[in-house]
């Protein structure tokens, strides 16, 4: 009789960084998503547990500081031989933690599989964020207790080349002592960064003899750069110093449709806020619809106009609905009003054979949509689905060109319900430093579930038909692109805060403090 074997599971201790959900590596994303239990520590940032299923998210977090090493170790044990897999997920890298340390002694002393996942450690990663460089013989430590610390190397490194220590807010005032006894100059140059690769990551500069008193207000963990390195912060700080850096934009689209936008805002530092401001929902009557699928198998169109994400999306679940896929558009071409809907149409395995070269919009469409031939384009009708609330520019102007149009509601846009009173106040008050209008309705709808934003915030619209609207509900547009698209918006805005900062640090000191400029980049020559 042949018994079976128990699986047994596997344990990692893997290193998250110093927080930037960008700097896990793939080793690390790839064992944290065939994890079956994970212990993280609290200092690890929520979102690098977005790709953990949430059966896996163990109940209990350890911190190096608090939890005992035996009993993590026994929880990922444990797991192991019940065949799961178990992740300890810690901040830095692994090794930087003494109780890790410890943790992986114990489990070596068992039978259980276990591998360590380097990370980026809090100190070196965080001292590049933040611009200074550690050249020399540097010395980069992640600090648990400032009482191991041997102060005498640490002025050696200092005297030598670099150095860069992660320790707690609370124990900056001993390590300043420490390195004042040991002999370091007390002029010598300090960084202290506070959130370090995180969305409001803050650098103060001063020397050894100060930082203590340019840190206050400072909490957590906080990375400390000692030396000549942090002189260069001028030329080489990058992260704090992109266009955006530290505002709070206002995004008030669904989550689905803000993600190309909240990615590119959060590339040059911004932080966004995603609002709905519209519901889709089917149209009310479905008749419409149902014929324009059979006319599209039928060939009873020579066109198929897209003119937003969502009518591809409402095309395409009737597809589905319906057992059908790319291959029954037969010789139907597609045309999209810009790049965004052309890329939702591309998704689906199909590659449109017309997108406006100048503006994305019905006008750009127009211009460059040939007027029907009977000779060349025996069938003469174009199929538009949209949402019920569209213009007729687009129906109209085809028409003018002699074509033969089924209008088509493809879904309802309604009004989405308020934000939560929070965010209502923050638009009201000034709370966000700009706003992206991606078309007229979002203006009319934030406007209607939480008020007009605040005369401070900077209004960006994609385009003239949303600047008109959002000058007749009273707002000041301070940013339009040359062409109507998302990643231009974004770029526009960006523009407009580099512009921005330059104009103000060409303004004498006094009038930056009286300047009506507000924000993150006035804030940053005050």
């Amino acid at each position: 009789m042949t018994r079976t074997r128990k699986p047994v599971g596997r344990i990692a201790f893997v290193g998250a960084g110093p927080g930037d959900p960008g700097l896990l590596t793939r080793r690390a994303h790839d064992a944290l998503v065939d994890a079956d239990q994970v212990v993280y520590d609290r200092g690890v940032p929520e979102s690098l547990l977005n790709v953990v299923r949430a059966e896996a998210k163990a109940d209990t977090q350890f911190t190096p500081a608090e939890g005992a090493p035996g009993d993590v170790a026994k929880v990922l044990i444990s797991a192991a031989r019940s065949g799961q897999n178990a992740v300890h997920l810690v901040a830095g890298d692994p090794f930087g933690h003494d109780s890790v340390v410890k943790e992986v002694q114990a489990v070596a002393r068992t039978a259980a599989h276990f591998e360590v996942v380097p990370g980026v450690g809090q100190a070196e990663g965080v001292a590049t964020y933040a611009g200074v460089p550690l050249p020399g013989v540097r010395t980069a430590a992640d600090v648990e207790d400032v009482g191991t610390l041997d102060f005498e190397a640490l002025a050696a490194a200092v005297h030598r080349g670099s150095l860069a220590l992660a320790v707690d807010a609370g124990d900056l005032a001993a390590i300043r002592d420490g390195l004042l006894a040991a002999g370091v100059d007390g002029g010598t140059d300090v960084g202290v960064t506070g959130d370090g690769t995180g969305e409001t990551q803050y650098t103060t500069t001063s020397t050894v003899d100060s930082f203590v008193a340019a840190a206050l207000g400072f909490t957590g963990r906080v990375v400390l750069t000692v030396g000549d390195g942090v002189r260069q912060r001028d030329k080489l700080s990058w992260w704090e110093n992109r266009p955006l850096y530290g505002w709070k934009v206002l995004v008030p689209r669904t989550k689905e449709q803000a993600g190309v936008m909240s990615a590119r805002l959060r590339a040059y530092g911004a932080i966004p806020c995603e609002v709905p401001t519209i519901a889709v929902e089917p149209p009310r009557t479905p008749a419409q619809m149902e014929r324009a699928i059979k006319g599209l198998v039928d060939g009873r169109y020579a066109w198929i106009i897209f003119t937003s994400v969502n009518a591809v999306r409402a095309v395409w679940e009737k597809f589905a609905e319906h057992g059908l896929d790319a291959r029954h558009f037969g010789g139907v071409k597609i045309a999209c009003i810009g790049d965004a809907t052309a890329d939702a149409v591309r998704a689906f395995g199909i590659q449109p054979e017309l997108i406006p070269s100048g503006e994305q919009s019905s006008e750009g469409l127009l211009a460059e949509f040939s007027p029907h031939d009977e000779v060349l384009d025996p069938v003469g009708r174009v199929l538009l689905p949209r949402a019920d609330i569209a213009t007729e520019t687009l129906a109209a102007g085809l028409t003018e060109r002699g074509w033969e149009v089924d209008d088509v509601t493809a879904y309802r846009t309604v009004r989405a319900a308020p934000p939560p009173a929070e965010i209502r106040d923050a638009i009201k008050s000034g709370g966000f430093d700009a706003v992206l209008f991606t078309s007229s309705s979002t203006v009319r709808n934030l406007v209607g579930i939480a008020g007009k934003p605040h005369a401070r915030t900077v209004v960006s619209v994609i385009g003239p038909k949303t600047a008109e609207t959002a000058t007749e509900f009273g707002l000041r547009v301070d940013v339009q692109p040359p062409n109507a698209s998302v990643p231009e918006l974004v770029e526009a805005l960006a523009g407009y805060a580099v512009e921005l900062r330059e104009k103000l640090a060409a303004m004498p000191a006094k009038q930056r403090r009286g300047s009506k400029v507000q924000g993150p980049t006035a804030l940053r020559f005050r």
